[in-house]
């Protein structure tokens, strides 16, 4: 609660000196236009010096071209360090392997490394004959590839397939035994849920870092599909504050931008200082949101 007494008590955005670490997530682009939108959204963040930008990847490699070309476009256009994200789902050891060799190849040295979601038409995972049965497995693989800096994912409110929440914990440390450098969270709107993770996880023995993963919220019909297959929880008031907003895009910006930097603010008053956004290839709002925080870009735009 200590934690949540320094929010309250702590002026609003008062005199922030900027001093945390971001990172930005993009997906890749389906169209030409959609690239327009990514590209203008990178540009835009590029200058308040992101620490890295990573770039998700489908379902049983369904993007994998697409998330190659824009990993590799951000790191050598945009000068922004980038990660791929690489994922266990239909595909052989072999086959993340070498995907993983050419990113190395191309001078790419950060993988998101994590299990994945059941592809289109099946309700439960199950690992891919021949393929890594889990993130940990992966992670091991891709170390005895090369020596890749490896983020993976957390659960604050539980991975939705584990039994229990040690369960949760004890799959966490695994990740980071096998050779893992931070674990970026889920999205999550009570930060008091983020803490209390935290020092669950300091308490197992994980000493690596557990980043905040904040998604502003540009629409609450998809927060809500996107919410119950991640097991976060929204808060009650939440819908209320975007009730009557679906045909106001600005106005419903505002809001998204207000929630989100008041729980990064509430983050900050409890000592974090990384914060990894979840864009949607959407810049303003984690822009604003970083700008509040006190950060200023860092080079020229």
């Amino acid at each position: 609660m200590r934690e949540a007494q320094r929010a309250l008590e702590a002026p609003l955005f008062s005199g922030l000196p900027g001093d945390i670490d971001v990172s930005f997530e993009f997906f890749p682009p389906k169209s030409e236009k959609m690239n327009g939108t990514l590209w203008r959204s990178v540009e835009t963040l590029a200058p308040l010096g992101p620490r890295f930008a990573s770039v998700t990847y489908g379902a049983g490699g369904s993007t994998r071209e697409r998330t190659h070309q824009q990993v590799v476009r951000i790191q050598s256009e945009a000068g922004i360090p980038a990660a791929a994200h690489l994922t266990c789902v239909e595909a052989t050891r072999e086959q993340v392997d070498e995907v993983a060799r050419h990113y190395w190849e191309e001078g790419i040295r950060h993988i998101v490394a994590l299990r994945g979601d059941p592809p289109d038409g099946q309700s439960r995972y199950a690992p891919y004959p021949g393929g890594y049965a889990n993130a940990a497995e992966l992670i091991a693989g891709l170390k005895n590839v090369a020596d890749f800096e490896i983020s993976v994912a957390a659960y604050p409110e539980t991975h939705p397939d584990s039994p229990d929440r040690q369960a949760d914990l004890d799959n966490l440390k695994a990740k980071f035994d096998a050779g893992a450098t931070r674990a970026i969270t889920q999205f999550f709107f009570d930060p008091q849920c983020f803490f209390d993770f935290r020092d669950r996880a300091v308490a197992a023995g994980i000493e690596g870092e557990i980043v905040p993963g904040i998604m502003p919220v540009l629409s609450f019909a998809a927060v809500q599909r996107m919410s119950g297959l991640c097991g976060t929880a929204i808060p009650s008031w939440m819908e209320g504050l975007f009730d009557g907003l679906d045909d106001r895009p600005e106005a419903r910006q505002l809001v998204s931008a207000t929630i989100a930097a008041e729980l990064c603010r509430r983050l900050y008053a409890g000592g974090v200082r990384q914060f990894h956004f979840y864009t949607l290839n959407r810049a303003e709002l984690s822009y604003a949101i970083c700008h509040m925080l006190g950060l200023r870009p860092r080079i020229e735009s």
